[in-house]
């Protein structure tokens, strides 16, 4: 198909070229306020679709057939359009000199505020995706209305996660070996720093990578890059912090060839909109870039942004009756302050050395070296012989006590009225269990300390004028050790390292060993990666054809080393484990096809096999050595076709979509009854040869009603299912033997539980020729679905807790105990506006944005409880007025604001 694909390219190609005179249009395009050069200005011909694209010397270079009259238009986000009329009478080279744009002031404040407002969305964990890099690397309706009107309802571009993304720094990818996602926080509140973004959407081709199936973006953060000038800049919400205060300055390029940048960035906040959810976050960027001569180009990027974050829970609908959607369980006032026991750190710097050396005006080539290090933490309780701390407990909430034979409603009641006044995580009775004695309560992190070295080289070489070669060959190198770390005894002597239920030894090399503050118990190991990959494209173009081929191979190895004994893992727990090695290879293609300037088709297909990531190789690594069974390699097939239209009165873009995943493994931790006795097991599962579909269509449009405002829409839809029964495996020192093979898991046809499927969009923007403008949006959000339970779905739904066969089941209840549950639509409404000014030299501009103005209450994604296996648990706890274990959500966020100011000089 691939094959068949790549030769239909070709052909057309061929039929496409032309042969008559060529005229080359040559100029240099810079900034009107510092007359620096303009990288990525698109210089278009008229309405044909004849472009190009300026490089970092500011210079484009246009081949045009045909004499007469036309009109060149500059065209590049943050910059007011401008056009030049040119007469073309000769065959040869038109040199049209230098064109000077003039920065458009209302662009800028809204690539500022906007983008930056909502970037902090992709810092959740449950949130992360690409959308900060869609919100100031496109012009694209579609995309922007995604990154910032659809981020705050879980919304996936076509249903796909952010490891489907490929982030680059200065052509160094960024992604994470646990889990493939960028950690966005490694550069967050560094905008000014990182607005200087190539975007590639889709399976489109990039200069620098080979990209994912929703695309790449490339941070370019050379110092000599940056806009030149001094920016400062405060804000004020509600949303993830209270306040923001920013500044930035660049030099611009000396005589000399130097170039120097900072930033710096401060956001914090006690707590946001949800309770107890404290942020504190510093950033900080410094670049420093020598030109030497007109070929060698040396920069050096030191990055290090320190952040801490309180955690946030989901919720079942009972709690949510009783507490709203600004709950949240992980925190309690301790001597008048909040404390959150669920906080998250990150403290992880980035160096990097970049050379660019022009070795002939058709060579170029790019060598990086990159070296990140610190450490990440997530800290919680831990308990031996005591209650669970926590104020959400089952046993704690009117549910668990209205469940019981016979019912006690007063103790209901007490129960209900204690959660509603208090609710909350009660560190003085912790301490005051703890005085003297060996510690009952205690407060951990989960510590990792990632060391990861990456060097990469690119080289962009033009064959012809109507034909470029890109290729890269890249190593990355992971040394990332994992370790719980007593922080905190909550005024206790000491802790033991036993298990919190079964009292099995953490670590047979040292029994029963007294842990003191600082101290690392409960697991510890390393993990070891390396991926050598490497990445060749071809791109050509003719008057009515644009076109590429890429290809990728890369090999992976995974090896785990334990420095713990674990009790029930003798033998495959310390010491060195089995090595994981990955082959892994990916094609893809594509072109498009210009009938005119006003109508073009695009078609890119796509298909990559790829290694795991580490989180879904291991069942349980950090007890064992145990992989999961017959690990393969993920595959995933790609194809989209897009109709991209541009009249005077309306221009957009229409996009139909299919991705097909198979041989993905899903690891997840939870409790269960049903399995393994009476009692409740903690348990590994481990899903095996997952298959998934995704298709649907994605329709941007832009329709100018005025020289000053402008409506615009936008439509989503989709269908994102399970496409066959994967096999499901539980493993658990619970278990006899350790592991239990359950076998096949229904899952076929389930909705994958990826934010709402179907989203729509309508508004209009009006922008005043007196520098302010205004925009709001209607959203219109369907068919969402909860995470479904894999285990429930198996044959062990028809066994007894004991094994046996259940004899007492209802096939029409099960169906419905067993169907997923769909959230309810709803509408958002937000809008957003400001006003700038030009005094002299200096600008200022001021930003304001309401989102659900209606307050809407809304449910942005959830999952089963994974408590009940079987049917006669889930019949009980269906037929209950409040179930003990129902389903856990996650619900959108109330009216709330994001404003803020800004001088740039």
């Amino acid at each position: 198909m691939l094959r068949l694909f790549v030769l239909t390219c070709c052909l057309c190609v061929s039929y496409c070229c032309y042969s008559q005179p060529e005229t080359v249009i040559v100029g240099t395009v810079l900034n009107e306020r510092d007359v620096n050069p303009i990288v990525g200005v698109e210089v278009s011909v008229g309405t044909s679709q004849i472009f190009a694209i300026t490089d970092e010397k500011g210079v484009f270079r246009i081949e045009k057939t045909g004499f007469g009259t036309h009109i060149l238009n500059f065209i590049k986000r943050g910059f007011l359009t401008q056009q030049l009329q040119i007469k073309i009478s000769d065959i040869g080279k038109i040199d049209i000199g230098q064109i000077l744009l003039q920065p458009d002031i209302q662009t800028d404040q809204e690539e500022n505020f906007i983008s930056l407002s909502n970037a902090d969305f992709a810092e959740d964990d449950i949130l992360a995706q690409n959308t900060p890099s869609l919100l100031q690397a496109t012009k694209d309706i579609f995309l922007r209305t995604a990154a910032f009107e659809f981020s705050s309802s879980f919304f996936r571009l076509r249903g796909l996660d952010a490891s489907n993304n490929t982030i680059l720094i200065n052509g160094i990818k960024m992604n994470k070996f646990q889990t493939g996602r960028p950690q966005w926080s490694n550069w967050g509140g560094l905008n000014d720093a990182t607005r200087n973004q190539e975007f590639v959407n889709g399976l489109g081709a990039s200069n620098v990578d080979f990209g994912r199936a929703l695309g790449s973006t490339n941070i370019n953060m050379r110092a000599s890059q940056m806009r030149k000038g001094t920016s400062i800049s405060y804000a004020a919400s509600n949303r993830s912090y209270r306040n923001r205060v920013m500044a930035s300055y660049n030099s611009g390029e000396s005589k000399s060839g130097w170039s120097y940048s900072l930033a710096l960035s401060r956001r914090w906040a006690e707590q946001a909109y949800v309770q107890g959810s404290l942020y504190d976050a510093n950033s900080v960027f410094i670049g420093v870039e020598k030109k030497l001569g007109d070929d060698h180009s040396f920069n050096i990027t030191g990055i290090y942004t320190p952040n801490r974050r309180g955690r946030t829970s989901p919720v079942t609908q009972e709690i949510f009756d009783l507490k709203g959607n600004q709950y949240n369980e992980y925190w309690g006032f301790q001597d008048g302050e909040i404390r959150n026991s669920r906080e998250r750190k990150v403290e992880e710097p980035i160096v990097m050395l970049n050379h660019f050396w022009n070795v002939s005006d058709k060579l170029n080539m790019n060598t990086n070296v990159a070296y990140q290090f610190g450490n990440s933490t997530s800290s919680r309780l831990d308990y031996r012989n005591a209650n669970n701390p926590s104020a959400t407990y089952y046993r704690k909430l009117p549910s668990y006590t209205l469940s019981r034979n016979p019912i006690n409603f007063e103790e209901a009641f007490t129960n209900e009225q204690e959660f509603v006044a208090n609710g909350q995580i009660n560190w003085q009775s912790l301490y005051e269990q703890n005085l003297g004695d060996t510690s009952d309560y205690v407060l951990y992190d989960d510590r990792t300390e990632d060391k990861t070295i990456a060097t990469n080289t690119i080289v962009n070489y033009r064959l012809t004028d109507k034909l470029a070669l890109n290729a890269k060959a890249k190593y990355r190198q992971l040394n990332s050790a994992n370790f719980a770390q007593l922080t905190d005894l909550l005024g206790g002597d000491d802790y033991i390292n036993t298990s919190t239920f079964d009292n099995y030894q953490y670590d047979l090399l040292d029994p029963d060993r007294r842990i003191a503050e600082g101290d690392i118990f409960r697991y510890n190991y390393a993990i070891n990666a390396q991926v050598t990959e490497g990445f060749v494209q071809l791109q050509g173009k003719s008057n009515m054809l644009d076109y590429f081929v890429a290809f990728s191979g890369a090999t992976t190895t995974y090896i785990r080393e334990g420095f713990f004994e674990s009790e029930p893992y003798q033998g495959s727990s310390f010491g060195k484990g089995e090595q994981l090695n990955f082959v892994s290879y990916a094609g893809k293609a594509g072109a498009t096809f210009k009938l005119s300037g006003r109508h073009l088709f695009q078609l890119n297909g796509m298909y990559e096999q790829r290694a795991p990531n580490i989180r879904n190789s291991y069942v349980n690594p950090r007890e064992s050595h145990e992989i999961v069974a017959n690990i393969p390699e993920e595959k995933l097939s790609s194809a989209d076709a897009s109709y991209i239209f541009r009249f005077p009165f309306l221009k957009g873009r229409l996009t139909g979509f299919y991705s097909q995943i198979d041989n993905a493994n899903e690891v997840s931790f939870y409790f269960t009854d049903g399995i393994g006795g009476d009692a409740a097991a903690f348990v590994q599962e481990v899903i095996q040869g997952v298959g998934k579909t995704h298709f649907g269509g994605e329709l941007g449009i832009e329709s100018p009603i005025t020289s000053t405002l402008k409506l615009k829409g936008v439509i989503s839809f989709g269908q994102y299912t399970y496409s066959n029964n994967p096999n499901l495996i539980l493993s658990s020192e619970d278990l006899e033997n350790g592991f239990l093979d359950i076998g096949q898991t229904n899952l076929k046809d389930y909705k994958l539980a990826n934010g709402p499927q179907r989203a729509y969009s309508v508004g209009f923007e009006y922008r005043d020729p007196e520098y302010w403008w205004f925009s709001p949006t209607v959203n219109f959000f369907s068919n969402a679905y909860v995470d479904v339970a894999p285990l429930p779905r198996s044959n062990n739904f028809f066994l007894d807790g004991d094994g046996l066969p259940l004899n007492n089941i209802d096939n029409d209840l099960a169906r419905d105990l067993l169907k997923q549950e769909e959230f309810e639509p709803y509408m958002v409404v937000n809008a957003v506006g400001g006003k700038s000014w030009k005094v002299k030299d200096y600008y200022l501009g001021f930003f304001a944005s309401i989102n659900n103005i209606l307050n809407e209450t809304y449910k942005t994604g959830g999952f089963e409880q994974g408590r009940n296996s079987n049917y006669n648990q889930l019949k009980e706890d269906f037929e209950r007025d409040r179930p003990v274990f129902g389903n856990k959500y996650w619900f959108g966020r109330g009216t709330n604001f994001f404003v803020g100011c800004y001088l740039r000089f």
